[in-house]
């Protein structure tokens, strides 16, 4: 059995990343993108901010109050995505989507975003899983326009 398969890790690996979020606390710096995401039916509220250069993801940042599927997702994005060029990182979170929506995905692709492989079966946290996912495809969209 792949560790990552194992119920009991994928719990750990949530609960550390809400409990220890990676990259939290925002920067006064004017060169990153900023948006913000909440979910209208809880505390879900973050502010993420995304920096780019030379088509290539250097830093992301977070900060705000949510629930713990909002806060290790977004943790756990944030280090998926740092260091990827923009077009891995558009790949990457698609798939992440795609398997969120229980539609077909690459796994390999997809690192410890897996451990959300089940969310999909539960509605009421699709909407946590996918609030980090939202803003950084806002902020990529964003990129385009520029």
């Amino acid at each position: 059995m792949n560790a990552i398969d194992d119920k009991e890790v994928e719990r750990e690996i949530i609960l550390d990343n809400y409990e220890n979020p990676m990259h939290r606390g925002l920067t006064e710096d004017s060169t990153y993108l900023k948006e913000n995401t909440n979910n209208e039916s809880c505390i879900d509220n973050i502010d993420m901010q995304l920096k780019v250069e030379n088509d290539i993801i250097k830093d992301i940042r977070f900060d705000g109050e949510a629930c713990a599927i909002s806060t290790s997702a977004t943790s756990i994005i944030i280090r998926s995505l740092i260091g990827k060029s923009v077009n891995d990182a558009r790949r990457i979170l698609e798939n992440y989507k795609n398997m969120i929506d229980e539609k077909e995905y690459d796994k390999e692709l997809l690192g410890e975003l897996y451990v959300y492989h089940e969310i999909g079966k539960q509605p009421n946290r699709i909407k946590c899983a996918l609030l980090p996912y939202n803003a950084v495809c806002k902020m990529l969209n964003r990129l385009d326009e520029r």
